[in-house]
């Protein structure tokens, strides 16, 4: 199956944000797993819209940057972005993102319900390199800030 860019885009206000946005929704009803892929693009000055996704529709979002720049906001933290960062939008979390550039903003969007349990992607190389990535850069940061909770790093 192939979808290309923009063949089915439409103009979308989300959550009551600043400005419509260009929204593609790829593979609806036909990919099995279990998230929703989006690429949106919002122009300059255009907002998602603060909000939550709570327990009634618990949602977790995953937002990575693809052209542009943004603010990204998730309950009290405020993130400045550009191509190639990404943030995760836990279930709860209030957030909204706000493109800051004078050029249209494109983001991949991936959402869905979290899993009970959390995969395990040792099997596969880049699992296994992600984590060792990840678990250097901790060790690391520990290191350099002795007794301060990873979550106040």
């Amino acid at each position: 199956m192939l979808e290309r860019a923009g063949e089915t885009a439409f103009e979308h206000d989300m959550h009551d944000g600043a400005l419509p946005m260009q929204v593609q929704w790829y593979f609806l009803d036909r990919s099995r797993l279990p998230v929703a892929v989006h690429l949106w693009e919002l122009p300059a000055g255009g907002a998602e819209g603060l909000h939550a996704h709570g327990e009634d529709d618990p949602l977790e979002e995953l937002y990575l940057v693809v052209e542009g720049t943004a603010r990204m906001r998730v309950d009290d933290e405020r993130h400045d972005l550009g191509p190639g960062d990404a943030v995760l939008a836990p279930p709860g979390s209030r957030h909204d993102l706000t493109n800051t550039g004078d050029t249209p903003l494109k983001v991949v969007v991936v959402w869905g319900r979290p899993a009970t349990e959390t995969p395990d992607w040792t099997r596969y190389g880049t699992g296994r390199g992600a984590r060792a990535t990840r678990d250097r850069l901790e060790a690391q940061a520990a290191e350099e800030a002795p007794g301060i909770p990873p979550q106040e790093r």
